[in-house]
């Protein structure tokens, strides 16, 4: 299945979700050719935040990825808050939730390394080069050491 992008960045702007889109999907905003099926992102980890990211993706009942569909899964502020990262399958698509990013750091150092664009008629973050490019590094698969390439075809684009 593919993620329906759009509805999960309507329902996370919908219930003001700190967030900032890290990634595949920002490395494809920034100009990749590559392709994703999933959304990754960082998101703030404060109460209020939590709370606000549960409902908004409640609707799409997430469910963890790649476990048994039997095991018991609650979706709720205090799941978010007992855990850090979450691969989840939802009803829109593959969702990623990730407390801090690996070369990058913090939701604070994440949002340093961002940069605001409009997608999808709202303001949202997406990762940096800069902050991608280290992602990728920390991250060290073969795929993320691929997408080093594609950092380097924007930046030469874009030089003037």
């Amino acid at each position: 299945m593919v993620t329906d992008f759009r509805r999960v960045v309507e329902a996370l702007v919908g219930e003001h979700v700190d967030f900032v889109i890290i990634g595949g999907l920002a490395l494809v905003i920034q100009g990749s050719s590559r392709t994703t099926n999933d959304i990754d992102m960082c998101y703030s980890r404060d109460r209020e935040n939590l709370r606000r990211l549960a409902r908004a993706l409640a609707p799409f009942h997430p469910t963890l990825r790649g476990f048994p569909p039997e095991l018991p899964f609650f979706w709720d502020e205090q799941t978010l808050w007992s855990g850090l990262n979450f691969t989840l399958s939802t009803d829109i698509g593959a969702i990623d939730l990730l407390g801090d990013v690996p070369g990058v750091g913090s939701f604070d150092d994440v949002v340093k390394g961002s940069e605001e664009i409009q997608l999808y008629g709202s303001a949202v973050r997406i990762l940096g080069l800069d902050a991608l490019e280290r992602a990728k590094r920390a991250a060290g698969r073969a795929k993320d050491l691929l997408d080093l390439g594609e950092i380097a075809a924007i930046r030469a684009r874009r030089a003037p």
